[in-house]
């Protein structure tokens, strides 16, 4: 799984996302805190509200990304949304007022919009090689699990010797780190850029020239025009989760995790401080059992993988995610949670534990998904819009969780958003086929008698039917039929 780091293009990235994660997560339990100190009991109000406008940011601002990546030098823009990302955590400890607290989420989270699809499309560039993609992708959840993991208990560590406020400076230094980083870097131009790289420079090395060819020569061959602009590749993402079974599931698997990470993140500060009545600390110490889970589960995974395959694997975590929701519903609709407090604080922290094991082997196999899906041209745009998509989820659930919490109280929180979750995995069992090949057949009625394309299909004849490596790919514009 090490392996891949051997890359410095990619051991530098890798290297910024680990850090920069790991400021967030110190901006997280600051911003919890932050929170229960401006508002008290409704602290989860003010939580879900804000992070509801990150979600809009993340949602809203995603096809601007695209948009960006397509112009400017892809350098600039991730060292730029980092600097902008800085100066929002400077200024977040001084604030007094909950609409500040707004402002600066809401632009922080804007340069994260720009940031993270720009980032999550270069890696595919990197790292061509499938088995090198699929092991970025378990690091890359690894790193989000290690900042799940060890920023709340560097957190709780710091929050003994200094003022909660004190975090968002770790958040500023995780930033700038990450900016210091991807300064040195050359990073490769996209599948269609011209023959030069967003720095001004050819690429060398890894085979973008050959990859930039057979598009070139694919064009030729098919007489299509060369892929799309940035707006039309969104719609193709987009277009592409509608056209893919597995997709589809995995847009409902997202809800599923949506409705469990949104109570985790919104409602712990409550709980602890205000439902189990203990300190501030041990909200990062509730964060941190969470992180356990999922990194536990993200180092195991590459192993199970190989054995099992992603439904077998995802299905069944997205229902323990309702299932463990549905427990704690019932600890606190029962009145146990309350009625013992010092039992309840270990049950907590393993509830934790098991929503984030649940959530990794979820997540972690996302990435695999998305790329046997598409072609390596159209990528970037499949990403841009799952990240949209399923960002979208969080922006249901994150004002759930917090406006049930403080209007309704933290149990009919957590048994709206466990029906959430347990509809969620409901629709993904029936969305995802049993039997899900790499190779559909589909038609092509758009294509006439003879076109290139329709080379392998059975005497070219006029239903034009034919069989290939289940992707949708821009240059190509094939749509397979819905699997059976």
């Amino acid at each position: 799984m090490l392996s891949v780091l051997r890359d410095r293009t990619y051991r530098h990235l890798f290297l910024a996302q680990t850090v920069a994660l790991t400021g967030t997560g110190l901006a997280t339990v600051a911003l919890a805190l932050l929170a229960y100190d401006l508002a008290g009991g409704q602290a989860a109000a003010v939580l879900g509200t804000a992070l509801a406008l990150k979600m809009t940011a993340y949602v809203g601002l995603a096809p601007l990304a695209g948009v960006l990546a397509r112009r400017m030098p892809r350098r600039t823009l991730l060292v730029g949304a980092d600097l902008v990302r800085l100066l929002a955590a400077l200024v977040l400890p001084f604030v007094d007022r909950v609409w500040q607290v707004y402002a600066l989420v809401l632009l922080l989270q804007a340069a994260s919009a720009v940031f993270t699809p720009a980032f999550q499309a270069t890696i595919p560039r990197v790292l061509p090689r499938e088995g090198d993609y699929t092991r970025a992708l378990t690091l890359s959840r690894l790193a989000y699990d290690l900042e799940s993991l060890a920023s709340p208990v560097l957190a709780a560590a710091l929050l003994a010797l200094m003022p909660y406020g004190w975090l968002f400076a770790g958040t500023a230094a995780g930033f700038l780190l990450s900016a210091l980083l991807v300064l040195p870097l050359r990073l490769p131009a996209d599948a269609d850029d011209s023959d030069h790289d967003h720095d001004g420079r050819r690429d060398a090395g890894r085979g973008h020239g050959r990859d930039r060819d057979l598009g070139h020569a694919r064009d030729r061959d098919h007489g299509h025009r060369r892929p799309p602009g940035p707006a039309s590749a969104r719609v193709l993402g987009v277009r592409v989760f509608l056209a893919t079974p597995r997709l589809r599931a995995l847009l409902a698997l997202d809800l599923a995790v949506a409705a469990a990470g949104a109570l985790v993140l919104v409602d712990t500060v409550v709980l602890v401080q205000g439902g189990l009545g203990r300190p501030a600390g041990d909200v990062s110490l509730a964060l941190a059992a969470y992180g356990a889970g999922s990194m536990t589960v993200a180092l195991l995974l590459p192993r199970v993988l190989g054995r099992t395959g992603d439904r077998v694997l995802m299905l069944p975590a997205a229902g323990a995610l309702a299932a463990a929701l549905g427990l704690l519903t019932a600890g606190l609709a029962s009145g146990w949670a309350g009625a013992h407090p010092t039992a309840a604080w270990p049950a907590l922290l393993a509830l934790w534990l098991c929503l984030g094991a649940a959530t990794s082997a979820v997540l972690t196999p996302g990435g695999r998904l998305l790329r046997r899906s598409a072609a390596a041209a159209d990528l970037p745009g499949l990403f841009a819009a799952h990240f949209s998509l399923s960002h979208g989820c969080w922006l249901l659930t994150y004002p759930l969780a917090g406006w049930l919490a403080s209007r309704a109280g933290l149990a009919a929180s957590a048994a709206a958003l466990g029906a959430v979750a347990l509809a969620a995995a409901l629709a993904a069992a029936r969305l995802w086929p049993r039997r899900d090949p790499e190779e559909l057949a589909h038609t092509h009625p758009e294509l006439p008698v003879g076109h290139p394309h329709m080379a392998d299909a059975p005497d070219g004849g006029p239903a034009r039917v034919h069989v290939h490596a289940f992707r949708i790919d821009a240059l190509h514009r094939h749509w397979p039929t819905p699997a059976r």
